[in-house]
């Protein structure tokens, strides 16, 4: 039953869209990708395997986290409207590796781009943020428990 209610959540997140559906916004998100760059989730598991320095920045709201996440040792969440208010607090090094994320990619590069703005140097998003993650195969830590999306 646990395996079942965490897989459902896990196919919830991959069924929405990646943008948010305005030409205006589009175009906002579509420069934020470009200035802060991406990170295929296969790119991001091979460093989180190797146990690179990296900070994994969730920005998502926190009702959302109920989803789950991606586990790393150095993980840090901060709602994407809280960012420029928190961020200078909890990430002091400038020249961190940061790898933000979102559900869908849009909200993390967004974010990343921020962080840009703000002087961290290595910010950069999670392409297609927890869905693009799962939709990998990659774990998400649940309060269920490690779970991955399987295809059946």
């Amino acid at each position: 039953m646990k395996k079942f209610m965490s897989l459902a959540l896990l196919a919830s997140i991959c069924i929405l869209p990646l943008t948010a559906g305005h030409p205006e916004t589009d175009k906002l998100i579509e420069k934020a990708q470009k200035d802060a760059g991406e990170i295929t989730p296969k790119a991001l598991k091979a460093m989180l395997d190797k146990e690179e320095d990296v900070i994994i920045l969730d920005v998502r709201e926190s009702e959302q986290r109920a989803e789950g996440e991606i586990y790393a040792d150095n993980y840090i969440a901060i709602t994407r409207g809280n960012l420029e208010f928190q961020v200078l607090n909890k990430i002091k090094n400038k020249d961190a590796r940061i790898i933000t994320y979102c559900r869908g990619g849009s909200r993390g590069a967004l974010a990343a781009q921020t962080l840009r703005k703000l002087g961290y140097k290595n910010a950069t998003n999670l392409k297609g943020g927890l869905k693009g993650w799962a939709k990998a195969g990659y774990p998400i830590e649940t309060g269920l428990g490690v779970t991955t999306l399987t295809k059946e």
